[in-house]
């Protein structure tokens, strides 16, 4: 597979360009390419390209909106909401996070609900934000049912993942965690898939609800499993809950296939509760924290998820998905 140096700049700045191609406002477009950037220096292939030909296709005809302007609004001191119009999540979490910031350090926390909204892909990339900016945050989602419940064998939550990052007080990351609820992403399936390769059982069943490597079994007529058995069905039907009752946005049982062009907008929803860490024990949080943080890197090879994350400034992009990109671009 031959592959090609690209640096952050020029991803960026060739994903925006296709995005406008297809439709979407400029700043609309800066804000989803921005996250196309962060998710491919990260290497988290599935949340980066990868969805670029979607959000160009679906902007064609009209599945999400490139051309809104997502509306903030307050019902209550601590309760930002942002209606984004069935438009990009990226776009409408960029006009709310300063007011949700404001009201989580007037009250000590604060929910934001993004409402209405495109998938949003990656959930860390948005809890990096608000942790950056010196708040904790945890970040909830849903997505197409394909988890069967513990004992069942028809899918009815998405891979609703979860994520959670802690500042460190000096305008970077102690910890970021995010991760979907199921075994593994749906992508990763998908990927397996296409390049005709065995998936690890634990993965997934197959329509008969028996465990299976082979993953077009799990896409056509089976389903992903929960991480951790019941633990992870629990989280994931918190993050249903949270994702699609408390903003009303869709349920995993109700969206269709969200990168294809068929369908229903997404219409999802994302939860984010913003927490001031000084708000009870004061600068006391910093030196428990760093307590913490030394009882775990102390020890040899051990540390804290996402605490040394370290953005290069290229990645390696298969050569071929380079091109469709400029393609795309080119439009």
């Amino acid at each position: 597979m031959a592959t090609i140096s690209v640096d952050l700049d020029t991803i960026q700045a060739t994903t925006a360009k296709a995005l406008e191609a297809h439709g979407a406002k400029p700043w609309i477009a800066d804000s989803v390419a921005h996250a196309v950037r962060v998710a491919e220096a990260y290497g988290n292939k599935i949340c980066g390209l990868f969805y670029l030909q979607s959000y160009c296709s679906q902007l064609e005809v009209g599945r999400v909106k490139g051309d809104v302007e997502p509306e903030v609004h307050q019902p209550k001191p601590a309760s930002i909401m942002v209606d984004a119009k069935l438009g990009f999540a990226q776009a409408a979490f960029s006009r709310g996070l300063d007011t949700a910031l404001t009201a989580a350090k007037t009250n000590g926390v604060a929910t934001l609900a993004i409402c209405h909204s495109h998938t949003c892909t990656s959930m860390g990339y948005f809890t990096e934000q608000i942790a950056r900016a010196g708040f904790i945050a945890i970040g909830l989602t849903n997505a197409k049912s394909c988890v069967s419940p513990p004992g069942g064998t028809k899918a009815v939550l998405g891979t609703n993942p979860i994520a959670m990052s802690v500042p460190d007080g000096q305008g970077g990351l102690a910890m970021q965690f995010d991760q979907s609820t199921s075994a593994i992403a749906i992508g990763k399936i998908n990927m397996a898939a296409t390049a005709g390769e065995k998936i690890p059982l634990g993965w997934g069943v197959d329509s008969e609800g028996q465990a299976t490597q082979d993953p077009n079994a799990v896409l056509n007529g089976g389903s992903l499993v929960s991480a951790g058995g019941y633990k992870g069905y629990g989280f994931g039907l918190m993050a249903e809950i949270l994702a699609a009752a408390f903003t009303g946005g869709s349920t995993s049982t109700q969206l269709d296939p969200l990168k294809t062009t068929e369908g229903k907008p997404h219409d999802l929803g994302q939860c984010y509760i913003i927490i001031d860490p000084t708000n009870v024990a004061g600068d006391v949080f910093w030196d428990k924290l760093s307590t913490i943080s030394d009882a775990v890197t102390s020890q040899p090879g051990a540390r804290l998820p996402g605490s040394q994350k370290v953005l290069p400034e290229a990645v390696e992009l298969d050569a071929d998905v380079w091109q469709s990109v400029l393609k795309l671009a080119n439009h």
